[in-house]
Parts: structure tokens; sequence; C-alpha cells
């Protein structure tokens, strides 16, 4: 049975935190909610089942919350795509190492379920003002821990016990090289997510490209009847990819971290020109990189934001093996990671982000080489 608690509608015995998030954030959108919120699997399920009887097609934008313009263009492609649209919002802490602080995620939910209630109005209105057909958010799943692993609590140990699913040798590289269990807790948490959900297509952005090519392996490999759907990346005016994290940066770090694009796209005019070889292309983006850091160095700690290169990628598109020379006729896939290092000072007044700028912020970035006949 439905329970309707000011305009936000839970299906299940929810928490009573999660309770009083719901009732704020529908406080906070001003109306009564357009979807429904779940927070355990069984009723989740039902719909999907009379979705599938009616024969309705679903959309799955799995997220971590903390919506931005790039979720939002997600769910603008799955709109186009299907009738009904369901979101996930839980902060997975499998994918988090022992090292890497959990609680400083960007926790939004009140602003989460205000922008799904306005994209809903602006899919409305699209698809009126087009005559057109166009899909309609359904569902915001938002599990607790305890419902998306229930035997046992997560484990976030490199050897830590727990079911969990392994992608490799693709998890062990780039991020995963630094990040041993992060591609790990991501594949179990969307195996669980697409158990529960069992969309017709899933859609993910472009930025996370390692991600994107997990679980498009993950999927062929254990047989899941799902679509992976793969987003062009959204970017801020400034080009800066998306991010939820972004949050963290700060005019300084925002305007500094820009560096990662710049390298991407300078080691992608090289390969346009012609350069087939990794010294070519990487050193394109090198340059770009050792040139800003130099800059920053010789600015005052007031003045500077200091950044770290994690790595520049260089690789084929499926297996994200590094390559010496690129095959134009497969092209290739071109990465990064930045490591922005919290402010050293800050200046009175000075816009300097969520955690006034002590923050760390790893920013990724890509660029797909195409092939080139």
């Amino acid at each position: 049975m439905s329970r309707l608690v000011t305009g936000v509608r839970f299906f299940s015995t929810a928490a009573s935190t999660m309770l009083a998030d719901a009732t704020s954030a529908a406080r906070s959108a001003g109306q009564p909610s357009s979807f429904q919120v779940f927070r355990d699997v069984p009723q989740l399920r039902q719909l999907r089942r009379q979705l599938l009887k009616n024969d309705r097609s679903v959309g799955f934008v799995p997220t971590m919350g903390a919506l931005h313009g790039g979720h939002l263009s997600l769910i603008r492609e799955a709109a186009r795509e299907n009738t009904d649209i369901f979101i996930s919002i839980f902060v997975n802490p499998t994918q988090f190492g022992v090292n890497e602080d959990l609680s400083s995620y960007p926790r939004t939910w009140d602003a989460d379920v205000e922008k799904l209630e306005k994209m809903n109005e602006e899919l409305a209105k699209a698809a009126a003002s087009s005559g057109s057909t166009t899909g309609r958010i359904s569902a915001l799943f938002a599990p607790t821990s305890k419902v998306m692993y229930p035997i046992s609590p997560p484990s976030s140990e490199v050897d830590g016990d727990g079911s969990f699913v392994t992608i490799t040798p693709i998890s062990k590289k780039l991020e995963g090289a630094s990040r041993p269990v992060f591609f790990r807790g991501v594949a179990t948490v969307c195996m669980k997510l697409f158990n529960a959900v069992t969309p017709d297509r899933v859609y993910f952005g472009q930025k996370d490209v390692q991600q994107t090519v997990i679980i498009k392996r993950m999927v062929q490999d254990f047989l899941i009847d799902t679509e992976v759907r793969i987003v062009g990346t959204a970017r801020g005016a400034d080009g800066l990819a998306m991010s939820s994290r972004n949050v963290y940066l700060g005019d300084r770090r925002r305007a500094v971290g820009l560096t990662i694009y710049e390298a991407l796209r300078d080691a992608d005019e090289a390969y346009r020109s012609g350069k087939t070889s990794r010294a070519d292309i990487l050193g394109a983006a090198r340059s770009v990189t050792d040139r800003v850091l130099a800059e920053q160095q010789a600015l005052s700690p007031s003045e500077r934001a200091l950044f770290e290169v994690d790595y520049i990628s260089l690789a084929d598109p499926d297996t994200l093996d590094e390559l010496d020379v690129v095959d134009r006729s497969k092209g290739a896939v071109l990465s990064a990671a930045l490591r922005m290092a919290p402010l050293e000072e800050t200046k009175p007044g000075e816009q300097c982000g969520l955690g006034d700028g002590k923050v760390p912020v790893r920013l990724i970035d890509n660029l797909i080489l195409p092939p080139q006949h």
C-alpha cells in the first residue's frame, strides 16, 4: 500500500530519518511529488511488473545524488527512449576505500528531489509543445545500506569478505590503480541495482569512461538483459566536466582545474593533425599540465592552486590497454585525472567552495579519439 508523506510517496517501512528528509524535500518542492519514492526492493519490483504488463519501458539512471546537469542530461536521453524513468540515489560505501572519506561525499536530498520534480515539469511541457510521447520519472529508489547489503556490513578492505562483482583486468587500470576497491564497488552496486530494477536501458555519462567500459563488460559477461546507453560528457560553460564533487572547488581551484580539459584538447588536436604515437599525443597534454603547474608554483600561497597529475592515458577503447601507437581504424580513449590540493591560504571574501577549500578534489575527464579512415 502506498503512503503519502507530505507529497512524497514511500512504498516501504521507511526509516524515520528518511521520512524527515522526504517531508523536507516535499516542502522545498512546494507541491505533491510527481513520482513514487521507494526505500525497499519488493514494492519497486511490484511497480516494475505492472509497467511490464502495460507494455511500458523503463530507462534507469543510477546516481549517488548531488544531482547536476550531467545527471539531467541522462534523464532527458532516457525520456526520449522510454515511457518511464527510474532514478536511484544511493551513496555506495563499497566503492570508497578505507582511506577515502565516505562522509565527505555531498548529500543534497532536498535539492535532488526538487530537481527531479522540475525535470518532470520540463518533460511534460516538451511533450505538450511537440505533441510527441516523452517519458516521465516514475520512481526514485533511495535504499539504505541494509537494503543493498542485507547479510553483512559491506567491506572496503581490498581483501575484505562479502559478495562482490569483479571485472578484471579492466578494473585494475587507470582509476583502479590508485583506488583498488572502487570498481569492485561500482560493479557490485550496479549488479544489485540492475537486479532490483530490471531496466530495459540504463544510462551512464561518458565522463566516467572506465566505468562505462566495465559496465558494458559486466552486462555482456553476466547475460544481463539491459541495454547500456552512453551519453556524452556534460560540461559547464567553462568546459569543466560536470561532477558532484565540483561543489568543493571554488573559483580559484576550478579555474586551475580546467587544466585537465585543456591538456586533453591539445592531445586531441595532435591526434587530429596526424600524430599517432603515444609520445606525440601525450606529450602535447603533458606540456599543458607542466606549464600550468610551474605557473602556479611561482605564485604565492594565497594566489595559487596546486595539483598533482595522477595519470594521463592513451588506451584501447575496448580493453583500456595502454597504447604506444593509435590504430587509426579503431581510435583510442584519451583520459586523465588530477588531484587538486587543498588551498594553502585563502583571502577574505574568496569563494572557496563547499568545505572552504580544505577538501581535496579529484578531477577526471576524457575525450574519445575517433577512428579515422
